[in-house]
């Protein structure tokens, strides 16, 4: 739970390998957390000697997100390693390329379902065990691609509006149990799975990101934008007629 500075003790990182996600736990770990989960399909253990060198007590797990009967264990495992889990970070995906999609429709729905059905059955695994908790809150990395889908990336854009849907969704379900959804909605991150692509107005860093969440679990956000100027960007965005909407540079 959050000690009298507003901090968590305990993390669990659902991605144990992504850029933003690391970041987001080493602030929380700068911040005072000292019990950290890193749950990951690949290797996570060069992360996990520069947490130990912060200060935390660290724990690496194997996680798939196409592997859905295996994420109530993982949850299991986490929880049995750091005690009750304070804040549960879900910060995996694949952008993938929107031309190699329509080229191979199968590549397409594989991943939808990291970027969206992964996150539904980790999510509820998480959710209960946050209820059960009495506290807890669940980060889900959400994006502004899906706040409005552009054409450029309508596949990985589709995933995540069905993304933000879910955790908005979800974070209605936990209202009074004590445990809350936290949605968070960067612009264009530059890092390993941007590199190469011309940054979008307004880029943003992992950094940036960590910083805003850090921010927003101490002031129990429910959503957070990251710049926050994108917010009201959005706003007239969404308002786009659809024939102005797709007309937007890729």
């Amino acid at each position: 739970m959050k000690n009298a500075l507003g901090s968590v003790d305990s993390v669990l990182l659902l991605g144990g390998r992504s850029e933003i996600g690391l970041a987001i736990v080493e602030r929380l770990v700068r911040d005072g957390a000292r019990r950290v989960v890193l749950a990951a399909r690949g290797e996570a253990e060069a992360a996990a000697v520069r947490l130990k060198g912060l200060g935390a007590d660290v724990r690496v797990l194997h996680f798939d997100a196409t592997e859905p009967e295996t994420h109530e264990q993982v949850i299991a495992s986490a929880a049995e390693f750091a005690g009750d889990l304070d804040v549960v970070v879900a910060a995996f995906g694949v952008l993938g390329d929107q031309a190699a999609y329509e080229a191979d429709p199968v590549s397409a729905a594989r991943s939808i379902g990291v970027n969206f059905g992964g996150y539904v059955s980790a999510g509820l695994f998480a959710a209960r065990r946050l209820r059960e908790q009495g506290h807890g809150t669940l980060v889900v990395l959400s994006s502004v691609a899906g706040v409005r889908v552009r054409r450029a990336n309508f596949v990985y854009g589709a995933a995540k509006a069905g993304l933000d849907g879910f955790a908005q969704g979800l974070g209605d379900a936990l209202h009074g149990s004590g445990a809350r959804v936290m949605v968070v909605r960067p612009g264009f991150v530059t890092g390993r799975m941007t590199a190469g692509m011309p940054p979008a107005p307004m880029a943003t860093t992992p950094e940036t990101v960590a910083a805003a969440v850090a921010a927003g679990l101490r002031d129990d956000a429910e959503t957070v934008w990251v710049p926050a100027k994108l917010r009201p960007a959005f706003t007239v965005l969404r308002a786009l007629p659809r024939s102005l909407w797709r007309r937007m540079p890729r």
